[in-house]
């Protein structure tokens, strides 16, 4: 019975992409994804074992999830239907799995590969769990995001997430040479022009492939170096999605290593940013956010560093003011670390919860009425500029709260001389308690 999604194969004299011309015709030739096709990986025990199930990858893009899955259905003799989910609706899906219900009476089984398949929504993934359950159809499914946060808790219970990584620059070395084979000429580019164009492509095969097809098309003297292969072609943009994974990613990365004691690897990591196209904005409210966190009161001068140069930002605009967001990311990562506060503050929110119907002591509260005095409302209160070192040593904790201990600063910074401090009113308070 012909498939109701077969198509017409391309005609042999077609113009067809390099990267479709070199799309791999069995495993062994997939060049990188090791940890997955190696001699112990998960899918080549699979195979091996004749018990392919439903798989979701997950990875960058042009790193061979969709030919990876083409091969595992010719591999295990598996009809291959390929879908995506931006241009696929709930009716579209119905003929799917009817055809492949119809199939399966046949007595052929059907991997459906769905690309992009954390767009569907929920009721949309749903709708592929009977299918999955009864055999109908095998899923590998393809996501560039985080399936934790964008699949079903029902798909990932029945499905195996497989991490695909970008490639390197010896697999990419490895297609580039593939290529020069299949177009049977040398890419006119002496030895670094050729590692920039291979670093060009960003660890996406299908983007290398494109970059070779272009180059291998000029008519050129001798070898271009990296200046006139600049000058020729534009570097891929980054991959990034300011509400993606990356986003997430980098802002952590950013993160540890400004925490880390690290100026050089947070400069990289905000520039990484800046290049992928981030908000300055959003950076200066996180190195805000990372002065308050990991520096504290270890150096107090940190917050009104990061302040400024939001400030200066706002009236520079990018990219002069992203200078002065990046002396704040210096700043912060050479300044003494401390989430003393930060650990108190949490502390204290605990506290506050577990007793949060607990009334002050009645020392402390105002009396402004008689019959608040008659309560006994601020009887006792002892005013500390009254008392010898200027402390009294009074509780102002609840009475049936026993007092406890949230913050305790660090050696470093500023914060040895509160130490200090802290101890010193600690001493004072046991004396006066006496």
């Amino acid at each position: 019975m012909a498939d109701l999604f077969d198509t017409d194969g391309p005609v042999d004299d077609a113009p067809r992409p390099l990267a479709d011309r070199l799309r791999p015709q069995v495993l062994t030739d997939v060049i990188g994804q090791t940890q997955l096709l190696g001699a112990d990986g998960p899918l080549t025990v699979m195979l091996g074992s004749k018990a392919l199930g439903s798989i979701v990858f997950w990875g960058p893009p042009g790193v061979g999830k969709t030919t990876i899955a083409r091969l595992l259905a010719q591999e295990s003799d598996l009809h291959f239907v390929q879908i995506s989910a931006i241009f696929t609706g709930v009716p579209e899906l119905r003929k799917v799995f009817e055809a492949a219900k119809l199939r399966r009476q046949q007595g052929q089984g059907t991997l459906l590969f769905v690309d992009e398949i954390h767009r569907f929504n929920k009721a949309q993934q749903d709708g592929f769990l009977p299918h999955m359950e009864d055999g109908t159809i095998v899923l590998v499914g393809a996501t560039t995001e985080n399936p934790s946060f964008e699949l079903n808790s029902a798909i990932l219970s029945r499905a195996q997430v497989m991490t695909l990584t970008r490639l390197d620059l010896t697999e990419m070395e490895l297609l580039a040479q593939r290529a020069e084979k299949a177009l049977e000429r040398s890419l006119p580019l002496d030895g670094h022009a050729r590692e920039q164009l291979l670093e060009m492509a960003d660890g996406d095969g299908r983007a290398l492939l494109n970059l070779v097809e272009q180059v291998a098309a000029w008519r050129v003297e001798g070898k271009l170096t990296p200046e006139q292969l600049g000058q020729r072609l534009q570097r891929r943009a980054a991959q990034y999605d300011k509400s993606g994974d990356a986003h997430y990613n980098l802002i952590s990365a950013l993160h540890k290593s400004v925490r880390g004691s690290d100026p050089d690897a947070s400069l990289y990591w905000f520039a990484r940013m800046l290049e992928g196209g981030e908000d300055p904005r959003f950076l200066a409210r996180r190195i805000t956010r990372m002065a308050v966190e990991d520096i504290g009161l270890a150096d107090p001068q940190a917050q009104a560093v990061c302040l400024q140069s939001w400030e200066t930002y706002e009236r520079l605009g990018s990219p002069e003011g992203e200078l002065a967001l990046a002396q704040a990311v210096v700043y912060l990562a050479l300044a003494p670390k401390s989430n003393a506060t930060y650990v108190a503050y949490k502390a204290a929110r605990r506290a506050a919860k577990d007793t949060g119907s607990a009334p002050p002591p009645k020392h402390i509260l105002n009396a402004p009425t008689s019959l608040m005095k008659t309560e006994g409302y601020g009887a006792g209160y002892a005013y500390d500029h009254d008392a010898e070192d200027g402390f009294s040593g009074q509780n102002y904790f609840p009475d049936e709260m026993q007092r406890p201990g949230f913050y305790a600063p660090v050696e470093r910074g500023f914060e040895r001389d509160l130490k200090k401090r802290v101890e010193y009113f600690a001493r004072l308070r046991a004396k006066r308690s006496t």
